[in-house]
């Protein structure tokens, strides 16, 4: 059995993985100061909630965006389960040519994605990853990776025009069926949710003049169900393909 560790700006999610087969898994807050012993205690209880033990795990890999996290959960790994995790980045052996300038600006959980999508769908490929950011990857008609688009999440969104303005709150994640808004919070919803809508829209058809029109588009992350209820374009929904890609990767690379 390996342990999964998708760690990313806002939330780090642990899965329990049986070759492909994803068992069991568990969302924490991304806590900057959090130790290893902390880790550690956290993810104990959640095993004996679930009746797994620590001798269960047989290896451990990571995909991080935030290094002061990689450090503290490489130091859970070593001192609770006694190994040394694969920490996921471009110069693994991951059966795809990265073309990005620099491929070691790639974030981990962008190859993760690329890689489980290709091997769920093929490729051509364009992945939409709703998370802290709006991330599409795409997968050329060979199978490599060539880059995407990065925008602002639509939590960030809403968040920071919280932030900034003071008489704006915070909204629930719903779209609402109107595209003039009749209250504040429906205003907001209208031109952060609808706005992201219409932004995936306009971009995905950009990637295809590129990419190629028949390029199927996968969507993963948090907000994917909800902004996939209100759009055609999305053909598939993965909530786990970072998950599932680490795996891949580890069973590359072993």
């Amino acid at each position: 059995m390996l342990l999964v560790i998708d760690i990313g700006n806002t939330h780090t999610v642990f899965g329990l993985m049986e070759g492909a087969h994803l068992l069991s898994h568990w969302r924490l807050t991304s806590a900057l100061l959090r130790t290893e012993d902390e880790i550690g205690m956290l993810f104990s209880a959640y095993l004996q909630q679930n009746n797994y033990k620590w001798d269960d795990i047989d290896g451990v890999a990571i995909s991080s965006v935030v290094p002061e996290l990689t450090a503290s959960h490489v130091r859970m790994s070593k001192k609770y389960l006694q190994k040394m995790p694969l920490i996921i980045h471009s110069k693994l052996k991951l059966g795809m040519e990265i073309k990005y300038k620099d491929p070691r600006t790639v974030g981990a959980d962008r190859i993760c994605n690329a890689i489980a999508g290709r091997k769920k769908y093929g490729s051509p490929l364009i992945i939409l990853d709703f998370g802290t950011a709006t991330t599409f990857d795409c997968v050329d008609m060979d199978g490599n990776y060539l880059g995407g688009v990065i925008a602002p999440g639509v939590e960030t969104s809403i968040s920071a025009l919280h932030r900034r303005a003071a008489k704006l709150p915070q909204v629930e994640l719903v779209v609402p069926s109107r595209s003039i808004g009749r209250t504040t919070e429906e205003s907001i919803q209208i031109g952060i949710l609808k706005g992201a809508i219409h932004t995936v829209h306009g971009l995905v058809s950009g990637i295809r003049e590129e990419l190629g029109d028949e390029a199927p588009v996968v969507a993963t992350g948090g907000l994917s169900k909800v902004i996939a209820a209100k759009t055609s374009i999305i053909s598939h929904i993965e909530p786990f393909l970072s998950l599932e890609g680490i795996a891949l990767i580890y069973a590359m690379n072993r």
